[in-house]
């Protein structure tokens, strides 16, 4: 059996090489000539696996380490025969971690309580529903908007984008990106979209680049329709617009699910998959990862509940860390993305509380923390 797998994954290299033989490259540098004879594409978003990279080839299966699949040419491989898996829900944790922090952050830089503004989650999928569970947990109104589950579940609890028009004062995306049908995801917000806001929004994206317009999102963001925007997938990856990244008050390089268990959770997805597909006998293979807790300790005397999320969160994930280093080097996108420094998950992080309360103490758990002690 012959394998070709993105150089990028992490964990990988040894599985399969008592089964297979295994070249390793860079996903922006695997061609049609080093398929021909492949059996297995490994894979990540960066390649396209389309008729272009695919036709003439030997592929059996293409399995991407990542929970989005944009990438792959669905209707292709089914015309060819060739199955292909993702890692859905991977890194599910770490998108909700990333876009908490972007909350908790704007909240600390605007002073306000999370508790009195209201969050739109468009695209209700196993991210969209747990970032609402966190806005729910910070005492935020939340606006569900997903119409494929609305017409399966009925109207009741979703909410439509007038209502985000007319509520919303934050907005999050988190819908896969889709180019045509009843559904399509491409450009989803237009400029009727922007105009028809009642007052200037934030704009969170931690989905597909192409599901907001660069264009429209300058516009929008130039002409006060968006307050704060918050991107970390950019249309044309990794040649981002220039002008979009210097407006963009968070801007990172499609990292928010690179936690470390997130890229753990993905190899282990797509190693598993294939033993399965090729009946290899690796069984529930998980890599082995170890890594001491992070002990975080805040006193919460005189301090609210927005001071202490702040601290905790600012001591696990600097956001703003991330965008200072792709606002510096943008040409870097891949490089920075590439090789970096998979952050901790929130279970992996003990908070110590002194002089706590029942209130904040339940916030801290239902965010996932080890809520060790109260002092």
């Amino acid at each position: 059996m012959k394998i070709v797998a993105d150089d990028k994954i992490p964990f990988l290299k040894g599985v399969f090489e008592p089964f297979a033989n295994i070249d390793y490259l860079p996903g922006d540098q695997i061609k049609p000539a080093m398929l021909k004879n492949t059996d297995v594409l490994i894979t990540r978003s960066i390649t396209s696996c389309n008729a272009e990279l695919l036709e003439d080839t030997l592929i059996k299966l293409i399995a991407t380490a990542t929970i989005g699949d944009d990438h792959i040419d669905k209707q292709f491989c089914k015309e060819k025969g060739i199955k292909w898996e993702s890692a859905k829900g991977c890194n599910t944790n770490a998108v909700v971690q990333y876009v908490t922090t972007a909350i908790v952050e704007l909240a600390a830089k605007e002073q306000y309580e999370p508790s009195n503004k209201t969050l739109a989650v468009i695209g209700v999928g196993n991210i969209g529903l747990k970032v609402s569970g966190v806005a729910a947990l910070l005492g935020m109104e939340v606006l569900l908007y997903d119409p494929p589950r609305e017409r399966i579940e009925g109207s009741a609890g979703f909410a439509t984008l007038k209502d985000i028009q007319k509520k919303a004062d934050i907005i999050s995306l988190h819908v896969p990106l889709t180019y045509g049908g009843r559904d399509r995801t491409f450009h989803l917000l237009d400029e009727e979209f922007f105009n028809g806001l009642k007052k200037p929004a934030t704009l969170i994206n931690t989905s597909r680049g192409g599901v907001l317009d660069t264009e429209i999102l300058k516009w929008a963001k130039s002409e006060g329709k968006i307050s704060n925007l918050f991107l970390d997938v950019w249309e044309n990856e990794p040649n981002i617009d220039i002008e979009l990244l210097e407006m963009a008050d968070i801007a990172t390089p499609h990292i928010a699910g690179y936690s470390l268990v997130g890229k753990a959770n993905g190899t282990a997805m797509v190693v598993n998959a294939i033993s399965d597909f090729f009946s290899l006998g690796i069984k529930n293979w998980f890599p082995e990862i170890s890594i001491d807790n992070l002990t975080v300790s805040v006193d919460c005397q005189n301090k609210s509940t927005l001071a202490v999320l702040f601290e905790i969160h600012r001591s696990v994930y600097s956001i703003q860390k991330d965008s200072e280093n792709l606002k510096l080097n943008p040409g870097k996108f891949e490089n920075l993305r590439n090789d970096y420094n998979f952050r901790l998950e929130n279970f992996q992080v003990d908070v110590e509380l002194i002089n706590s309360n029942n209130k904040l103490n339940k916030i801290i758990s239902g965010l996932g923390f080890k809520h060790k002690k109260q002092l």
